[in-house]
């Protein structure tokens, strides 16, 4: 067992695999349901583990690696204490999502070079501001999760505000 960053314990990436290859790899399909599963138990897939799934779905490594770096919502790091995404689809663009993009990164002290559009970590490493395309929340614009929790109509004051109930959350 290994301790997460928020003190919740997880059983080795490569159990965690053996039971979603074990429950996922007779279906047709089964990489993204995998990946998911791993995801949502660890917190992010381990580049260690791709081989052992690529074995277990007769894969190449490249072929589950592709998949991985296609999709943003897959993270290949361990993810910080805390994490706010902020949705940059046009809806919210349009209602001042990039503003709020920046002015959480300009908070939380984050540095967005070679973050390659895949957000950004505060210095204390415990904030994490990252980019979506879409929560959903179109006719709320615009929205952002914070610690998963969706947050809709949001202006800068209420993202202060968010911000600042977080741990570390106040640069």
């Amino acid at each position: 067992m290994r301790e997460t960053p928020q003190g919740a314990e997880h059983p080795d990436a490569g159990e965690v695999v053996a039971r979603a290859l074990a429950r996922w790899a007779d279906q047709p399909g089964p990489l993204l349901p995998i990946l998911h599963e791993i995801q949502d138990t660890l917190g992010y897939i381990p580049g260690d583990v791709l081989p052992q799934i690529a074995r277990g779905l007769n894969l190449s490594r490249a072929e589950v690696h592709g998949v991985v770096s296609y999709y943003h919502h897959f993270r290949t790091e361990a993810p910080a204490r805390h994490v706010v995404q902020v949705c940059r689809a046009e809806s919210c663009k349009s209602m001042g999502a990039d503003a709020l993009y920046r002015r959480a990164v300009e908070r939380t002290g984050c540095d967005v070079r070679g973050a390659n559009g895949h957000g950004c970590r505060s210095a204390d490493g415990q904030l994490q501001v990252e980019p979506v395309y879409c929560l959903g929340l179109c006719a709320a614009s615009p929205a952002l999760t914070v610690d998963g929790a969706l947050h809709a109509r949001v202006d800068p004051a209420r993202l202060d505000t968010l911000l600042s109930g977080l741990e570390g959350g106040q640069r």
